[in-house]
């Protein structure tokens, strides 16, 4: 009884949050079940770490800087602090690899990033195997895995051939399509910020964005630090949320990983 007040309440909060979620009565618009990315779970039967997860829709992903890749132009590893809308840090990223990877494989490295919550327990792991992210290799492309908690799969990020566009699907832990992700046909953003749109499975809706913030000439021009957003709708589930948090380092790094990216 507890339960079904609970989705009662769930489903009016949220009934016209998303684009195309309201009364459609009288038009003939597609409407696709949300059922596979909607949060059903009760807040207290969340993984632990990403209930806060639960309450945001907006996500800033702040690169740090560090100091000997800014002068020598070595590639270290990437550290990011993750944020909610007001700039409080909620999470913190490092990215596990050797030297080797880093600046050998730098746009294609694998890695794991082992992300924190601010008490310093680890809450998700992402694992990007070494793999190809060119058309020419089909069979061969890019597949994220996302664990929360660390040891349990959330979902994949897997990407998708397309000879123009940049186009991702976001699947649950069943290996089940959820979402999409489509970015532009160009990715360098001359002093914009760039959109990777995600969308549901018919493409037809928009219902959030990865977006690139463009940071300056000097920053985009001598480093390699990214400013990232994410906007998903709030009552999106947050092992979906978790995933969508990979998707943007994959982003990053397969598209603004060289410091000429964003001019």
């Amino acid at each position: 009884m507890a339960s079904q007040e609970f989705q009662g309440q769930t489903n009016t909060i949220f009934k016209d949050y998303l684009p195309g979620s309201s009364d459609l009565s009288g038009q003939n618009k597609p409407v696709e079940p949300t059922s596979l990315w909607k949060q059903t779970s009760h807040p207290h039967n969340l993984p632990p770490g990403l209930e806060y997860l639960n309450q945001l829709d907006q996500i800033i992903i702040h690169q740090q800087v560090e100091l000997l890749e800014a002068i020598v132009g070595t590639e270290t590893s990437s550290k990011y602090e993750i944020k909610n809308h007001l700039g409080q840090r909620v999470y913190f990223a490092v990215e596990e690899n050797d030297c080797f990877d880093r600046n050998l494989c730098s746009p294609i490295r694998s890695f794991t990033i082992r992300i924190a919550d601010n008490m310093g327990q680890e809450v998700i792991t992402v694992n990007r195997p070494l793999r190809c992210n060119s058309c020419l290799f089909p069979c061969f492309l890019q597949e994220l895995e996302i664990q929360s908690p660390p040891g349990t799969i959330a979902g994949y990020v897997v990407q998708n051939w397309d000879p123009f566009l940049p186009k991702f699907t976001i699947q649950n832990e069943s290996k089940e399509d959820v979402l999409k992700i489509i970015g532009p046909y160009a990715t360098c953003g001359c002093f914009e910020d760039v959109d990777f749109e995600v969308k549901t499975l018919n493409e037809m809706s928009t219902i959030g964005k990865i977006s690139k913030y463009w940071s300056g000439f000097v920053n985009n021009v001598f480093t390699n630090t990214a400013n990232f957003g994410i906007q998903v709708p709030v009552d999106l589930d947050v092992r979906i949320k978790a995933v969508m948090i990979g998707a943007c380092f994959l982003i990053d790094l397969m598209f603004f990983e060289n410091s000429l990216d964003g001019l």
